[in-house]
């Protein structure tokens, strides 16, 4: 028994090598979510660009559609704007918006000043779908289906070759569907 607990120190700096090192190669963009295959979460949360009137769920039944988390405090989100801008109206991709945690008017400026790639937007003051969604932090982007469920998750600003790579071919398979 004695001898045992010579070797605990040992195993357990083995043990705690073994998760660093594998660590290693985690990628940190790659970060689970639950909510993949599963419906959109339910809320009944203001419209922006409609004060108020209300957006559900049910908005994005329908049609393939992407819904980024964004914020006017976020660095990343505008970094990531003039993209989303092209991609709305240039490619012709319907983008809902969750503006998180945020004040309205704040957001409204925003919009009015860097224009709006956004179908409408979900004012989320409190960060209650932000949660239910599970969202690490802005920005973040779903791809979800005609049925309204997620299908992808990216966490981090898009760029042209991020969306290429990664969610193109999600949006258009799910589109062919």
């Amino acid at each position: 028994m004695k001898q045992l607990l010579l070797f605990l120190p040992l195993l357990i700096v083995i043990g705690l090598g073994f998760f660093l090192w594998k660590g290693l190669y985690l990628n940190p963009k790659e970060l689970p979510s639950a909510l993949i295959d599963k419906p959109v979460p339910q809320f009944e949360l203001p419209w922006l660009e409609k004060p108020g009137q209300t957006l559900t769920q049910e908005v994005f039944k329908g049609k393939v559609s992407l819904l980024n988390v964004w914020a006017t405090w976020c660095p990343s989100c505008r970094t990531e704007h003039p993209f989303l801008m092209e991609l709305a109206h240039r490619r012709a991709v319907p983008i809902y918006g969750v503006d998180y945690k945020d004040e309205a008017t704040a957001a409204q400026r925003w919009l009015s000043e860097l224009g709006n790639p956004y179908v409408a937007n979900i004012v989320d003051e409190k960060g209650t779908l932000g949660l239910d969604l599970g969202v690490y932090g802005a920005p973040e982007t779903y791809i979800v289906d005609k049925k309204g469920i997620i299908r992808y998750r990216y966490a981090g600003p898009l760029t042209d070759v991020i969306w290429k790579r990664d969610l193109l071919p999600v949006f258009e398979r799910l589109e062919n569907e």
